[in-house]
């Protein structure tokens, strides 16, 4: 998005826009200052503690986006496991793409509706990774059964703050009282006309106590000057100027204006004159500059020159180191396969060469001989026992024949 649609937007949403993402991570730093990401986040992958403004994104404020980005990825699986969902802890060297996506596939099974490309959270930092941090606080704080709740205000007491009175001074509203007091006293002595009256006929039938000469002082300047010092602290009337007094503010505002004025004007010299010889520093530099490109135009059309005839050679060296690659490879080949033909035949020669194939035939032959006449004798030994059978049968068959035809006993040997 280029910076004349991203201030349109803003625009659009409203002057206050601009300062939403810094109200968000302050919300966030509450949050997990609330989770304890120091000791079960940070202290594990030894990090520092997060400014107020980490993950907004500002001209003003240093960044590094790769470490914000990391940050961001460890702090996100942290508050997807605190909320009750199982999400591996992303390495440094993981695919961005991918991590991000998986992400935003957690936020959205929380409910959070995600209107914004996964690439909005790819640099680490602004309205965007604030946003998704601070929604997947509030799940983690669900699932922990933490909730905010209104702040109770104690009730304001009217009564006035008791100050320590210093012997030495009398306090604005004790002077107040006293001159009270004193109104009240002239008040009183005002309405008792009559009891003046009759004190004033009194001392009339009384014989007079006045001096008859003028009182003179026999106290010395010195014990004098002495009781005035020491009488005179208590004189002294001070009022005491309240901090929260508006006019005092105001007081200060004009001041610290006058100040500012006051460093702007001094100031503003000093800049003019560093803007005037930085305006003069690049005049000369720019001048140097057309002087040096001038005087090595002919150089650099030399440079561009052979800067192409290097590009063409390479490209030439490319295309015959890949000839040569192939028919290196053709050649491994067809070594591989010369050098199995030589085994093959090198082993059928050997074994021509060689009589021990003879000398083994040989031997089988002779080891068959033996074994044919060993063969010839067991048939005729069981030959010659087959004919003891048949004979042997032959005799028996013929023993029950015999057997079998007794002659019948005279009939009349016994009649």
């Amino acid at each position: 998005m280029s910076e004349e649609a991203r201030r349109g937007e803003d625009a659009d949403r409203g002057p206050g826009s601009v300062h939403q993402a810094f109200v968000v991570m302050e919300n966030l730093l509450e949050k997990l200052k609330v989770l304890n990401y120091e000791e079960e986040l940070l202290s594990k992958h030894n990090m520092k503690s997060l400014s107020r403004h980490y993950f907004v994104s500002s001209p003003f404020l240093a960044s590094n986006s790769g470490e914000q980005f990391y940050m961001f990825t460890i702090m996100a699986a942290w508050l997807i496991n605190i909320a009750g969902r199982a999400f591996a802890e992303p390495q440094e060297y993981d695919e961005p793409n991918a991590t991000v996506s998986n992400i935003l596939t957690e936020l959205r099974a929380f409910g959070v509706k995600v209107d914004f490309p996964p690439s909005k959270l790819k640099s680490g930092s602004g309205e965007h990774v604030c946003f998704v941090l601070d929604r997947l606080a509030e799940e983690a704080l669900k699932k922990r059964g933490f909730t905010f709740r209104r702040p109770s205000y104690p009730t304001e007491n009217t009564e006035e703050e008791s100050v320590m009175e210093d012997d030495a001074e009398l306090t604005f509203s004790k002077v107040e009282v006293e001159t009270i007091e004193e109104a009240d006293e002239d008040e009183e002595t005002m309405m008792d006309l009559e009891a003046l009256k009759l004190r004033t006929t009194h001392t009339e039938a009384e014989p007079s106590s006045k001096p008859d000469e003028i009182l003179e002082s026999t106290m010395e300047a010195a014990e004098w000057n002495l009781e005035v010092e020491r009488v005179l602290p208590l004189l002294k009337v001070t009022i005491r100027t309240d901090n929260k007094d508006w006019r005092i503010h105001l007081g200060q505002m004009h001041q610290h204006r006058d100040g500012i004025q006051s460093s702007l004007t001094e100031a503003k010299s000093y800049l003019d004159k560093l803007q005037e010889d930085i305006g003069k520093t690049l005049e000369k530099v720019s001048s140097r500059e057309k002087y040096i490109n001038n005087q090595l135009e002919l150089l650099i059309q030399e440079y561009r020159s052979a800067q192409a005839q290097l590009s063409e050679a390479k490209d030439h060296y490319q295309q015959a180191s890949g000839g040569v690659m192939e028919r290196t490879r053709v050649l491994a080949e067809i070594s591989e396969e010369l050098e199995k033909v030589k085994q093959e035949m090198e082993s059928k020669g050997s074994s021509m060469s060689d009589r021990a194939s003879v000398v083994k035939v040989k031997q089988s032959l002779t080891k068959l001989k033996q074994e044919v006449d060993q063969m010839d004798v067991r048939i005729s030994l069981i030959q010659h026992k087959l004919q003891q059978a048949n004979l042997k049968e032959k005799s028996n068959m013929t023993r029950d024949m015999h057997a079998t035809t007794i002659p019948e006993p005279a009939a009349g040997l016994f009649a």
